[in-house]
C-alpha cells in the first residue's frame, strides 16, 4: 500500500485546487460556461419581478392586456434561460470529460515513470481504483456539481439582494435564517469527508481483490479455493457497503436539516409577511415576489449543502491521486544525462557492487560483487535461488541503483544516462514470458514499434514460432487474449524471443529462456538463440546447465558474491558448488 494511505484524511476542500492545473487550459470554454451560467441565474431571478408585476398590475387591477403580455415576456425569458442553460450544461459537461481524460493520462504517465520500489508495495488493483474510482468523483465536481454550486450561489445572492429592495425588515429574517441552516453543514462536513476517504479506502481494497484473484483464475479454481475467496470478497464488499452507508446516513442527516431548517424560515417569512400585506405595508406582488425569491434562497442553500457533499467525496479522491502524483520515482534520470554513443561496444563493468531490496533492507541481495563482460562476450549466470542473478539484471537496467559500487557501459556508469535511453540497449527475454492482450504482430513488434509486418514475420521464423503461428485464423493479426491465454507456455516463450530479435539491441539479458519448451522446441530455440547472440553480449540465467555449456564463460554467485567463474570443464574439474549442482543435473 502506497505509504500516505496512513496520513489522516483531508479536513477541508483546498485538495481540489489540483483540478485548476488540468481546467486552466480550456480556460476559454471555462469563461462561456460562466457566461452561459449568469445568464441563465439572471434569467431565474427575472422571473420574480415578472410575478411581481402580473399580481399587481394585472390580476390586483384586472386588467388583462397586461397578462397577454407578462405571457409574451415569460416566453422571452424562459427562451434565453433554457438556451443559456443548454450551453452550460454543454461546455460544463464536456469540460468534465476532458479534465477528467486529462488526470487519468496524466496519472497514467507518471505512474509508469515510478521505480520498481513502488511496485514492491504497492498494489495494483489500488493504482485502478485511482486511475477509475477516484478521477470519476473529480468529473462529477468539474462536470456539473461545480456549476451547480456555483449557479444557486449566484441565485441565492442575487434572491437575497431582491430580497432587500422588496423588504429589509424580511430579508432581515432571511438572514439570520441562513447561518442557522448553514449550521449541520458545518457540524457533519468533517465526518462526511473522513467517511468519504474511508469509503474510496475501501473501494480500493476491492478492486485489489479482483485484480488479484482473477489474474491468478486458474490457481484458485485449481485448488478449489472459490468459496473461500467468495467469502473474503464478500468481507471486503461488505465492509465497503457499511462505511458508504455510514455516509449517506450522514449526508442524509446533513440535506435533511438544510431542508427543515431552510422552508421553516419561508414559513416564518410568510406569517409575518402576510401581515404587512394585511397592514398594507407592503403589496401582494410584493409578498409573492419575496415568496419567490425567498423559495429560491432556501433551495440555494439546499442544493449547496448537497454539493457539498460532493464536493468532500471529491477532495477525498482529490488528495488520493495527488499523493500518488507527488511520489518521485527513486531511479530518476540525472540534470544533464550523458548521450549514449553513437556505436555500443557491448562491455559491461560491475565495480564492488552491493545491493540490498529497499523491502528487505537488513538482506544483502549483492555483496561487493566485481565482474568485467567484454563486448560480445557470452556470460552465464549460475547458482541457487536468491544467489542474486536476478538483481544482476534489474541493477542492469536501473529498475534500482546499487547502494556501492558503479555498474559501467562501454566505461560510462550508467547512472549518467537517462534510464530509458540506457533500457533502449537490451533486449530482455524473461524466465515468465509477458504476453499482452493485443495481437501476434503487437507483442512481436514490442520493443520496435515501426516495424514491418514483413520484419516481424521474420522474427517469428526466427525464433521457430511461425509453425503455430501460420495455423492462426489472422495470422500475425490474432488476438491472444488476456496474458496470451490462448497460447501453451512454450508458445509464448517463442514469442517473447521473437520480440528479442526483432527489437535488434546490443546487449541481451536471457533469464532461462527456454525453461518452457520440451524437448523439440527447446533444440530448435537453442539453434535460434545461438544465432541472435552471435555478435551480441549476451548475459544468461541459467538454471538448466545443459543450455550454457558453450558459452564463454560462467560466473557462479552465491548469497549474493560471485564465488566461481569458468568454463563448464573448469568449474566441473574444480569440485566446487558449480560441480555439485552439475551432479545433480548430469551423470559423469
Amino acid at each position: 500500500m502506497l505509504e500516505a494511505e496512513h496520513r489522516a484524511p483531508s479536513k477541508n476542500l483546498r485538495q481540489l485546487k489540483i483540478l485548476w492545473r488540468f481546467v486552466h487550459p480550456y480556460r476559454r470554454r471555462v469563461l462561456a460556461a460562466a457566461i452561459a451560467l449568469v445568464v441563465a441565474a439572471a434569467s431565474v431571478l427575472a422571473i420574480g419581478q415578472g410575478l411581481r408585476q402580473v399580481i399587481d398590475h394585472g390580476l390586483a387591477k384586472g386588467n388583462a392586456g397586461f397578462l397577454d403580455d407578462a405571457l409574451f415576456g415569460l416566453l422571452i425569458v424562459v427562451s434565453v434561460m433554457a438556451t443559456a442553460t443548454f450551453f452550460r450544461f454543454y461546455l460544463v459537461t464536456w469540460l468534465g470529460e476532458r479534465v477528467t481524460a486529462d488526470i487519468r493520462r496524466h496519472v497514467f504517465e507518471h505512474i509508469l515513470g515510478l521505480s520498481s520500489q513502488f511496485f514492491e508495495v504497492t498494489r495494483t488493483g489500488e493504482l485502478i481504483s485511482r486511475l477509475t474510482n477516484d478521477t470519476a468523483l473529480l468529473e462529477v465536481v468539474v462536470g456539473s456539481s461545480a456549476s451547480f454550486a456555483l449557479r444557486n450561489f449566484l441565485l441565492m445572492i442575487g434572491a437575497l439582494i431582491m430580497l432587500a429592495v422588496t423588504s429589509l425588515k424580511l430579508t432581515a429574517l432571511v438572514l439570520v435564517g441562513v447561518p442557522l441552516v448553514f449550521l449541520p453543514i458545518i457540524v457533519f462536513g468533517r465526518q462526511v469527508r473522513r467517511l468519504s476517504r474511508a469509503s474510496q479506502d475501501r473501494v480500493a481494497e476491492v478492486a485489489a481483490y479482483i485484480d488479484e484473484t482473477l489474474h491468478e483464475i486458474r490457481t484458485v479454481q485449481a485448488y478449489s479455493h472459490e468459496p473461500h475467496d467468495r467469502a473474503r470478497f464478500g468481507a471486503r464488499v461488505e465492509a465497503q457497503f457499511g462505511t458508504a452507508q455510514a455516509r449517506v446516513r450522514l449526508r442524509a442527516l446533513m440535506v435533511t436539516q438544510v431542508i427543515f431548517l431552510a422552508f421553516t424560515g419561508i414559513g416564518i417569512i410568510l406569517w409575518t409577511g402576510g401581515h404587512d400585506v394585511v397592514a398594507g405595508r407592503i403589496s401582494g406582488g410584493d409578498l409573492s415576489a419575496f415568496v419567490f425569491y425567498s423559495v429560491l434562497v432556501a433551495g440555494a442553500v439546499g442544493a449547496i449543502a448537497e454539493v457539498l457533499g460532493d464536493l468532500q467525496r471529491a477532495a477525498g479522491a482529490a488528495e488520493r491521486l495527488l499523493e500518488l502524483m507527488n511520489i518521485v520515482p527513486h531511479i530518476a534520470p540525472p540534470i544533464e544525462p550523458r548521450q549514449l554513443p553513437t556505436a555500443i561496444r557491448g562491455a559491461v563493468r560491475f565495480e564492488e557492487v552491493s545491493f540490498a531490496y529497499p523491502s528487505r533492507p537488513e538482506v544483502a541481495a549483492l555483496k561487493a560483487v566485481t565482474l568485467a563482460i567484454e563486448p560480445g562476450e557470452k556470460i552465464a549466470l549460475v547458482g541457487p535461488s536468491g544467489a542474486g542473478k536476478t538483481t544482476l539484471f534489474q541493477l542492469l537496467l536501473r529498475f534500482y541503483d546499487p547502494d556501492q559500487g558503479v555498474i559501467k557501459i562501454d566505461g560510462h556508469a550508467i547512472r549518467d544516462f537517462d534510464p530509458q535511453a540506457l533500457r533502449k540497449l537490451f533486449a530482455l527475454v524473461p524466465q515468465e514470458p509477458v504476453i499482452f492482450a493485443a495481437s501476434v504482430a503487437d507483442n512481436v513488434r514490442y520493443g520496435r514499434p515501426e516495424a514491418s509486418d514483413e520484419e516481424v514475420i521474420a522474427a517469428c521464423h526466427a525464433a521457430y514460432a511461425w509453425e503455430f503461428i501460420a495455423p492462426l485464423p489472422e495470422g500475425i493479426q490474432t488476438q491472444l487474449g488476456e496474458r496470451g491465454i490462448r497460447l501453451s507456455g512454450g508458445q509464448r516463450q517463442r514469442l517473447a524471443i521473437a520480440r528479442a530479435v526483432l527489437a535488434r539491441r546490443p546487449l541481451l539479458l536471457l533469464d532461462e529462456a527456454t525453461s518452457s519448451l520440451d524437448a523439440e522446441s527447446e533444440r530448435l530455440v537453442q539453434l535460434a538463440l545461438a544465432e541472435l547472440i552471435r555478435d551480441h553480449t549476451t548475459l544468461i540465467i541459467a538454471h538448466r546447465l545443459a543450455t550454457v555449456q558453450n558459452v564463454d564463460r560462467i560466473v557462479v554467485l552465491d548469497h549474493g558474491a560471485i564465488i566461481e567463474t569458468g568454463t563448464h570443464s573448469e568449474l566441473v574439474a574444480r569440485d566446487g558448488l558449480y560441480a555439485k549442482l552439475a551432479a545433480l543435473q548430469f551423470s559423469y
